[in-house]
């Protein structure tokens, strides 16, 4: 690499610091475009298997499935890279450096991109975070965790928006997903996001390269939002924008003349501007280019393996119950085979929906009509179960949308209630005398509270990937019991939620609401089956606790195994400002049988214990003998747990 840094004029290493990067053919350097999608599949590229959103594979909480379905993506990656290079084709989506994962704080179900997100909890937004970049990189391709930093809308005012983050927020709440996967992995890429935190703008904020770079020791890629260095000093009117530069010269002399090494955009004669201006010194060129050329190196220069030239696993099933969250469910579930079945609502045959967004095109998608449709004999009005698949869609909520409707702006929500529409059709069908099965599609959370009492039963199914029917079926006739929980708060009504824009924690998500004001919690989910905790107990000295869990019955006999996620909470009476409670460690168990025990333990990670100073606004180990009371059970909800005195040991 060296070699090839010291071979290169100053215009080639400018030429290789904007997202498209031209041939090079002196020192063998083809043409490469560091912008391809793997938000959940390889997206924008012609065919390509489409697995759930991110906030339904978050609604799994089983980190290794995650990371198991981003090695799958990045076998796929391969394989269309090289079907790319073969034809001659480098441009736009044809590479191994991926914009992904989406790991922002998923703070406001009214914010449309919260889809691509981990949901509302920074614990389980790391962890999922971190098995995506395994995943992604263990099958040799970059991944890049974005946006970089406070970024959850509103989209409507994206380019201009200023987010006001107090230090307490900004080390508990939006940092330590970025902070734990930075030292957790070899993550290759960070993306800077289109606002501002605290009046800088993301691409030229000091405070987040010196923290990047500095506290954490970031030596990888620092990529920019796609063009947001753009809003620096462009003043047109169409779009507001920041407008903190008098020049793009300036703009990109404080962006590369501190920490960004590659644009997303087409800013290279302001790049070069820069230099030219003196702004950034040919060694800050070349410290830029070192870290492009090691990872570009690393992910193409990977031998093609033989598996990589076969077909492609396009064909595959994919469906995936373990994403969708069975909410209420007074014993209409699980269906029966013989079941006479009505079906309504506007997502029972839509094959748009279930890809979400930043999705390729698979070659098959099963909608929820096909997938029941294929099994039973569908009611003509007959029946007395009825099967309403309605929510949201992609088209309505998303990323900057062209969309100003009732309840929605610019990709954004407004109010979080279900359509009126639909709320009207569910209580017209309740009126004769139908039993509701409500499949619920959306990237978000649906306040439910003026419609949860029509329904028998309620099972959240999100945007749940190309053979999302088929998991829907599985799932409501019992033939699988592997239901999710709840990676996001679902709030009672738009009222409970402060102002979009403001970034305050505090109203905000299970860890700031007042314990039993949301309707259903973050974690919470049924199964088909009850389970209990049986003994638990704590290892201090370890950081570890643990127990037996029990199957104790189950509605779905049929079903090969029984799965429930055991959750652990952490408390601090030491902190007053500190959240009510905060997600720490996690477990998937499966059980076979009625009265079958299964032990499990779980580690946690002192990492998750850290306490805000106001003094030095850092987030400290605890002291020696510090308190905690942790909390173990089947959701947040108080009632779910169970407590026990934790002694925090310094383990220095």
């Amino acid at each position: 690499m060296e070699w090839l840094v010291s071979n290169l004029t100053l215009d080639e290493k400018l030429s290789l610091m904007v997202h498209r990067n031209p041939a090079i053919e002196r020192v063998g350097l083809p043409a490469y475009s560091w912008w391809n999608e793997a938000l959940h599949g390889v997206g924008r590229a012609g065919e390509a298997t489409v697995y759930p959103m991110p906030i339904a594979l978050a609604a799994t909480f089983n980190p290794e499935l995650v990371q198991s379905i981003f090695g799958q993506i990045a076998r796929e990656a391969r394989h269309k890279y090289h079907l790319a290079q073969d034809t001659g084709y480098f441009g736009d989506y044809a590479g191994l450096t991926f914009f992904t994962p989406n790991i922002n704080i998923f703070r406001d179900p009214r914010w449309g991109r919260g889809m691509e997100t981990y949901g509302e909890d920074p614990y389980l937004t790391a962890m999922m975070g971190l098995a995506c970049v395994e995943g992604l990189q263990g099958g040799h391709s970059a991944a890049c965790l974005k946006h970089f930093a406070v970024h959850s809308g509103p989209e409507g005012i994206r380019h201009e928006f200023n987010s006001v983050v107090s230090e307490r927020d900004l080390r508990t709440t939006y940092l330590p997903a970025f902070e734990y996967i930075i030292k957790n992995s070899d993550v290759q890429q960070v993306m800077c996001g289109y606002n501002r935190l605290n009046g800088e703008p993301c691409c030229t904020n000091r405070r987040l390269f010196d923290i990047l770079r500095h506290e954490w020791q970031y030596d990888g890629i620092l990529v920019t939002d796609c063009w947001a260095l753009n809003d620096a000093y462009e003043t047109d009117t169409v779009i507001p924008r920041h407008r903190t530069h008098a020049t793009a010269a300036l703009a990109y002399g404080d962006a590369f003349g501190r920490e960004v090494d590659l644009e997303c955009g087409s800013g290279l004669p302001a790049l070069r501007d820069a230099v030219q201006q003196g702004l950034v010194p040919e060694s800050k060129v070349n410290e830029h280019v070192r870290r492009i050329l090691r990872t570009r190196l690393r992910v193409t220069d990977e031998p093609r393996l033989i598996n990589e030239s076969m077909e492609s696993p396009l064909d595959k099933p994919q469906p995936c119950t373990q994403s969708m969250v069975l909410l209420k469910n007074n014993g209409v579930l699980p269906l029966k085979e013989n079941e006479n079945l009505r079906l309504e609502g506007p997502n029972v045959w839509d094959s748009l929906m279930p890809l979400g967004n930043y999705n390729g095109t698979p070659r098959h998608t099963v909608t929820i009509g096909e997938a029941l449709s294929r099994y039973q004999i569908l009611s003509a009005g007959d029946g007395k179960t009825l099967v309403y698949a309605g929510g949201l869609n992609p088209q309505l909520e998303g990323e900057e949308l062209p969309v100003e409707k009732e309840g929605f702006y610019k990709g954004d929500r407004t109010r979080i209630e279900l359509p009126r529409e639909q709320v009207a059709e569910i209580k017209a069908f309740k009126e004769q005398g139908y039993h509701i099965v409500l499949v619920l599609c959306s990237g978000s959370a649906i306040a439910l509270e003026n419609v949860i009492d029509d329904c028998d039963a309620v099972l959240v199914a999100w945007y749940g990937g190309q053979d999302m029917g088929t998991a829907v079926r599985q799932l409501l006739f019992g033939e699988r019991d592997d239901f999710g929980r709840l990676p996001v708060t679902f709030y009672r009504s738009t009222d409970q939620l402060p102002d979009f824009d403001d970034y305050n924690m505090q109203r905000r998500t299970y860890r700031y609401l007042d314990n039993g004001d949301a309707l259903f919690p973050f974690g919470f989910g049924y199964s088909y089956s009850f389970f209990s905790i049986k003994e638990p107990w704590l290892s201090e000295a370890d950081f570890t606790v643990g127990g037996t869990a029990s199957l104790c019955n189950t509605d779905a006999p049929q079903a090969g195994s029984h799965r429930t996620v055991i959750q652990v909470y952490l408390q601090n009476p030491n902190d007053t400002e500190a959240p009510a409670k905060q997600l720490i460690g996690t477990a998937s168990l499966y059980l076979t049988e009625e009265n079958h025990l299964v032990p499990f333990t779980i580690e946690l990670d002192p990492f998750w214990f850290r306490q805000f100073n106001p003094a030095t606004g850092l987030l400290e180990e605890p002291a020696d003998g510090t308190p905690f009371t942790l909390q173990i059970g089947f959701s947040s909800d108080d009632r779910d747990l169970q407590d026990f005195q934790f002694i925090y040991h310094n383990r220095k």
